[in-house]
């Protein structure tokens, strides 16, 4: 058992590695994996909808309705701390850059 969850987690640091290197497709992946609970992460509404916004902005056109899915089944609270949380990592990923 416990190797398939280093197998998951290895899939999820793969994808945050390639999501800051700039993969927009990463970021999408990456939503779906929180919305969803697949490659062993939690559902997590706030991370999904994190994601998928950055995706959104990084051009992915599915990105837009699976992030407006997933804002169905949240609160405004957890919306405005879902795009706090983008902002932020478009923040930090931008001084990595520099």
């Amino acid at each position: 058992m416990g190797n398939s969850v280093s197998s998951a987690q290895f899939l999820i640091d793969s994808r945050l590695r390639d999501a800051a290197r700039g993969n927009p497709h990463a970021l999408f992946d990456l939503g779906v994996c929180y919305q969803t609970g697949t490659s062993g992460c939690a559902v997590d509404l706030i991370e999904a909808h994190k994601w998928f916004n950055l995706a959104m902005v990084a051009g992915v056109s599915q990105a837009q309705d699976a992030r407006t899915e997933v804002a169905e089944d949240m609160t405004a609270r957890e919306i405005s701390t879902a795009q706090a949380a983008a902002r932020a990592w478009l923040a930090s990923t931008r001084a990595r850059a520099a």
